[in-house]
């Protein structure tokens, strides 16, 4: 018995459907000739069941071929790929007793469909104007490019702003991480600002996957405005995860603070209750980090050598402490490396306090 194949999710489809695509060329005929259409995505069993009459087709897609067929009355059935049409003016006939909020006969007929079969379905409204897609009990309706840009650079200019302030507030923390001043208010504010940015980034991912190939300029800002941003967010974890809770995986305090409200975030002690360096009152409670953030702005120091250093000495304090000799103690680390850990430490500590009091 061969496997079932996985059902798609919304980010595989949204990338079929966008701008630049042989289907959403399709669709957009399909619009402009205001005739409608209903597409299924995909065929099993279960399609076959909710399907009745039309002819079988299996030819190669096209988008012309898909606006021709849409002038038919009935259904279009294509691989899950979008790359054959299996067959056109079908009648589909969904269980009437799957709930939906839809009015119209089409969008209805398509949101009980993507629902019983679980694979999308796509509605071309000529009187709604709209191409609306139907998957997992969600309706999402797929926008003009233009305003998708529209939002994607307001989107921009507000993560430009934050990323603004998270380099700030990063900055005075390794500045307080070498003086030893360290509170959970300090970390939790760090944390904040790199959830803030990850959900911004995260909103306007989901624009540049909508825009296709109208998205890539987009893409290239996104990506120099998020860069280092998910390393930085495990670093911190790593840097001040209580010892008792060191077992746990980052991923999980990473979904811990993924989980948090919106009007929560704005909260320090929720940031750091998630953290698990404090709550209620303990914001001004001092923290010691392990040296992680700063070690992993040394050059050319692998990972496994700031995994031992950080086991050997246990605190960034003790690191910037320690002689070249003491490094040259840990399993891996020669004289030449020793040297530019002592260097680069001394290099970044003197950095952090100029640009803190200058």
């Amino acid at each position: 018995m061969s496997p079932v194949a996985p059902r798609p999710d919304l980010r595989t489809v949204l990338a079929a459907i966008a701008p630049g695509t042989s289907l959403r060329e399709g669709l957009e005929r399909i619009l402009r000739g205001r005739t409608g259409a209903l597409i299924v995505l995909g065929q099993d069993k279960v399609v076959e069941a909710v399907s009745t009459g039309g002819f079988a087709l299996d030819v190669p897609f096209t988008a012309t071929g898909l606006r021709e067929l849409a002038k038919m009355d009935g259904a279009i059935i294509l691989d899950s790929g979008a790359q054959r049409i299996l067959q056109a003016a079908v009648h589909l006939m969904p269980d009437p007793s799957i709930p939906t909020d839809e009015s119209g006969t089409r969008h209805r007929t398509a949101d009980r469909v993507a629902r019983q079969t679980s694979l999308p379905v796509i509605s071309v409204s000529a009187s709604m104007h709209i191409i609306a897609l139907y998957l997992d009990g969600t309706r999402h309706v797929l926008e003009d490019a233009g305003a998708i840009i529209g939002r994607a650079n307001q989107a921009i200019a507000t993560l430009e702003r934050y990323r603004s302030r998270l380099d700030e507030v990063s900055d005075a923390l390794s500045a307080l991480e070498i003086e030893d001043l360290v509170t959970v208010r300090d970390v939790a504010a760090v944390a904040q600002r790199l959830e803030m940015v990850s959900r911004i980034a995260a909103e306007i991912d989901q624009y540049v996957l909508e825009l296709g190939t109208d998205g890539r300029l987009l893409a290239l800002q996104l990506e120099e405005l998020i860069s280092g941003v998910d390393a930085e967010r495990e670093l911190v974890i790593r840097d001040y995860m209580p010892s008792g809770r060191r077992g746990r995986a980052v991923s999980t305090v990473l979904q811990d603070l993924a989980e948090i409200d919106s009007t929560e975030l704005v909260d320090l002690t929720s940031v750091a209750t998630a953290l698990r360096i404090g709550a209620g009152d303990s914001l001004d409670h001092p923290l010691a980090p392990r040296g992680y953030r700063l070690l992993a702005r040394v050059p050319r120091l692998p990972q496994t050598v700031i995994d031992r250093l950080i086991d050997h000495f246990g605190t960034l304090q003790k690191l910037l402490a320690a002689s070249i000799d003491d490094l040259q103690t840990v399993e891996g680390v020669g004289d030449l490396r020793a040297r530019g850990v002592r260097d680069g430490l001394s290099r970044l500590a003197e950095s952090s306090i100029l640009e803190r009091y200058v």
